[in-house]
């Protein structure tokens, strides 16, 4: 490994789950990277006291400045840490201008993967995933010819219901306590419905351009093995390492090297036997619906993500259960008649009618239930979003 000047790297994200655990990097390594800019959604207060400890030249709130960020001169490599499809123009932006992406950013793919491919070949920019699992699959891809390779199978932990028999009565905080990973709200309740796995399935199609019969999923309990591939001759190699997205994040930022990093060792002899299991479907069907969808193609993905975002918010606001954030999923893909484009306005476009799809089901059906259950409820967590149509709700910021 030699020395280098420090690279100029920007995140996106920041103030998120990604972003703080990317800074926290830096902090080991303050000779190998320098904080350029960062962005962040909405939280100005964290944002003042990344940039006070960081000395961050550029920084700001919301979407255009992440896109800002991830163009500007100067700026060598760019960690997408945004939540959501709120992310892809700024991953888009960034390839197409050249840059080194740093990828954590799922949805990018999901929502928008021949669109970021697209803009990668015009600018010239490059793609590291930080999502663990296709962290561990890229290192186990590394140096070779891809004609070996058979297959890659992407590992779940089952998340926090893995051995529940009934799901109606779930609440968020149980959704939230994921069992081995410390996650934002979003990814830990696609973690427990597994639809996380479904789009990280869709986002290693893009990524390492496999169609999705040789892309497969099983229940990992231990999370300690994240990724396997399986070549021709049929043997495998796995990647295992500790449940710490700190390792991924920094194995994409300092690419090809491996740095040091103090985090607790695995103990293979503590760790007695590993167990890999196959997904229950008929509990957890979101894995399906995305394999569904990325087969079709074109559009689907990307209404497949956006019904996802609008269910999740809509459960950990209290508003729908658990068990319907498959069922508005579903209702949503099947009123979408299916676009192919590679225009990131139409794609957002196909994005928010999803969303506004999403929103209309599940007002729908949750008149019916305050009709008939009588329950009404007060949600003071957040400033309230109306909803189109009439229906209030509140979100989190």
């Amino acid at each position: 490994m030699t020395s280098h000047p420090p690279t100029n790297l920007a995140i996106l994200g920041s103030t998120g789950s990604i972003g703080r655990q990317a800074i926290d990097v830096v902090r080991e390594h303050p000779e190998r990277w320098r904080i350029v800019g960062l962005a962040a959604g909405s939280d100005a207060t964290t944002l003042a006291e990344q940039v006070a400890e960081t000395g961050a030249e550029h920084s700001g709130l919301g979407a255009d400045h992440a896109v800002h960020l991830a163009t500007l001169p100067g700026i060598d490599l760019v960690l997408n840490g945004i939540v959501g499809a709120a992310g892809l123009r700024a991953s888009a932006a960034a390839l197409g201008a050249g840059k080194t992406l740093a990828l954590a950013n799922k949805e990018s793919l999901v929502a928008g993967g021949r669109i970021c491919l697209d803009a990668a070949r015009r600018g010239g920019g490059t793609i590291i995933p930080v999502d663990s699992e296709h962290a561990a699959i890229a290192q186990c891809l590394e140096g070779r010819d891809f004609s070996s390779v058979e297959r890659i199978v992407l590992t779940a932990s089952g998340g926090p219901f893995r051995t529940r028999r009934f799901l109606d009565d779930v609440t968020p905080d149980e959704a939230l306590a994921h069992p081995t990973w410390s996650m934002g709200p979003k990814i830990s309740v696609d973690s427990a419905t597994l639809m996380n796995k479904g789009l990280e399935v869709i986002e290693a199609h893009y990524l390492f351009g496999l169609d999705y019969d040789h892309i497969d999923v099983v229940v990992h309990p231990q999370s300690l093995v994240h990724g396997v591939v399986v070549f021709v001759d049929g043997s495998m190699l796995l990647q295992a390492a500790p449940t710490d997205m700190r390792i991924p994040i920094q194995a994409a930022l300092a690419h090809p090297d491996r740095l040091p990093f103090s985090v607790e060792r695995i103990g293979l002899e503590k760790v007695g036997s590993l167990g890999f299991e196959p997904v229950d479907d008929g509990r957890f069907p979101c894995v399906g619906l995305a394999y569904e969808a990325g087969r079709k193609g074109g559009s689907f993905p990307a209404v497949l993500n956006a019904a996802n975002e609008e269910a999740v918010n809509a459960f950990l606001l209290g508003f729908i259960s658990f068990p319907r954030i498959p069922t508005v999923i579903e209702s949503v893909l099947e009123a979408h008649s299916g676009t192919d484009t590679d225009d990131l306005d139409v794609m957002l476009d196909i994005d928010a009618w999803a969303r506004s799809q999403a929103r209309r089901i599940m007002r729908r059906h949750t008149s019916t239930r305050r009709r008939s259950t009588g329950i009404v409820r007060d949600d003071n967590r957040g400033p309230i979003l109306r909803l189109p149509g009439g229906a209030g709700r509140r979100r989190e910021t």
